[in-house]
């Protein structure tokens, strides 16, 4: 009878630890609150300096027109669609080549890291067209590619390419020994070991490749789209600076940059969700 009562004691919560947990949890919450509503300041204070330095004339206002101008324009280029065919045709483009830059990079990084035969194959290589910026051949692409689609996508692959390569071979190189020695206790065959240890471990490194490489294919594809388009975020920022269109100028600009926060966004959120065993 007593090792029973003992064995239900033992079972019950500490209630201690319970309102320990809750107060962590609140704890935790309250920072987020803390932290959303000090970002939203920033937002507010930097929104709020755009629309009155111009009307104090604290800079030109016709090249810096205040904040409610801007979004005047961006309202009227939404309602008549003009604005939705750009983005539309910046995210496919950005999409596919992303889409296509993982689909080769991080299998190609895994084998490097895994296998020394290939890595010491493809290591020359990489070396060469990783020190060379993605703008930098923007116009080999453009002479043998020519300037429609293919071009604008395989720029935006080359780019997002090497930050998920690299991430990729320093996740799989790094994995913790102990895991390792874990899997062949257990007996589990090289591909097991890479499938159910290797890839799970390398999951956060190869995520911060994939990040950068997702705020690339925006930026690199506005660049691209400045040259030889007639569609995309990049066409429409260059043209209306060539026809002095400040105002949808500057809401193409705000288009690209909240594209890009939603993208980093959205990644966080993926991440999170593949690598939940992680601790908070």
């Amino acid at each position: 009878m007593p090792s029973l009562i003992a064995e239900k004691t033992e079972a019950r919560p500490n209630p201690r630890q319970e309102e320990a947990a809750k107060a962590k949890g609140v704890s935790l919450k309250k920072g987020r609150a803390v932290t959303l509503a000090r970002g939203l300041a920033g937002l507010l204070a930097l929104a709020l300096v755009w629309e009155v330095a111009p009307r104090l004339q604290l800079v030109d206002p016709y090249f810096i027109p205040p904040l409610h101008v801007v979004l005047q324009e961006w309202w009227s280029m939404a309602l008549d669609g003009e604005l939705w065919k750009h983005i539309r045709a910046s995210l496919v483009r950005s999409v596919i080549g992303f889409g296509l830059a993982i689909a080769v990079a991080i299998p190609l990084g895994a084998a490097i890291a895994w296998y020394r035969p290939v890595r010491e194959f493809f290591t020359p290589v990489l070396e060469i067209f990783r020190n060379t910026a993605a703008l930098a051949l923007l116009p080999v692409f453009m002479l043998v590619l020519g300037i429609g689609e293919t071009s604008k996508i395989a720029i935006v692959l080359y780019a997002c390419f090497f930050p998920i390569l690299l991430s990729t071979v320093t996740g799989v190189a790094n994995v913790d020994p102990q895991l390792l020695r874990s899997a062949r206790v257990l007996g589990l065959s090289p591909v097991a070991t890479f499938r159910k240890v290797v890839f799970p471990a390398a999951i956060p490194t190869i995520f911060t490749g994939v990040r950068i490489s997702g705020a690339a294919a925006i930026l690199v594809l506005i660049a691209a789209e400045m040259i030889g388009a007639t569609a995309g975020l990049g066409f429409l920022i260059n043209y209306a600076q060539y026809n002095f269109l400040i105002p949808k100028m500057y809401a193409a600009i705000i288009t690209t940059s909240a594209i890009g926060v939603g993208v980093n966004y959205g990644l966080v959120a993926l991440e999170r969700r593949f690598s939940r065993w992680r601790p908070e």
